[in-house]
């Protein structure tokens, strides 16, 4: 069964739109749901560039697609057929542009096109049986093959983000480092300066005050 579906701008992650009524009785939906948003995090930051993907998490699949900067993704049960969850995820893709596509890349505010949920509802029912005429036919239609979607696991999918993240940080911090060390050594530089030449300084100052004070008194 179909258990999530969100819709998310690859560029920088915003969330469009989702199915309200999905995971009401999924455990741990809000786990799965930051997983989702982690992974669109990731897509925006072009850590994963495939177009199409599966990505195993617990007893679950998320299936995503990406077209036109655009992420439609779905979670369902391990058995359910890969070919419908992606044509699932077609029927949404093609729906979603026709009616919002001249506003995906100017919308601000997350869940803008939140009114989709009716579409979405109303496709995830057609899907949900994959005994029906209509979903057997879709399973036998030799047009849209699966076979060579890649398969992955979500903590390695994640963990590459986070690697890059963890290397973007190090360098950030190495950086900040360099300029402190560069500034720490340029105060200990004039330091040693002082200590080297105030002697000097002092001895100088000495005699040519003695001279102007010689030179008054005469």
């Amino acid at each position: 069964m179909v258990k999530l579906t969100m819709i998310a701008r690859v560029t920088d992650g915003l969330p469009l739109a989702e199915g309200l009524d999905d995971g009401r009785d999924l455990k741990d939906a809000e786990f799965y749901k930051q997983q989702v948003k982690s992974l669109f995090k990731n897509l925006s930051r072009g850590h994963n560039e495939a177009s199409r993907m599966s990505i195993e998490t617990g007893p679950y699949f998320f299936h995503y697609i990406i077209e036109g900067r655009v992420c439609y993704l779905t979670m369902c049960d391990r058995s359910y057929p890969k070919k419908l969850a992606f044509q699932y995820l077609e029927d949404l893709k093609n729906e979603f542009e026709r009616v919002n596509g001249a506003q995906i890349e100017t919308a601000a505010r997350p869940y803008a096109f939140i009114k989709f949920d009716t579409f979405i509802q109303k496709t995830k029912k057609l899907y949900q049986d994959t005994r029906t005429q209509r979903n057997i036919a879709k399973l036998n239609d030799e047009l849209y093959e699966v076979h060579q979607i890649m398969t992955r696991n979500v903590q390695e999918v994640l963990g590459v983000g986070e690697k890059l993240d963890q290397v973007s940080q190090m360098s950030s911090r190495l950086t900040s480092e360099s300029r402190i060390y560069a500034d720490k050594a340029r105060d200990l530089n004039r330091q040693a300066l002082i200590r080297k030449w105030a002697p000097v300084a002092i001895v100088l100052s000495i005699v040519f005050l003695l001279f102007w004070v010689k030179g008054k008194i005469w």
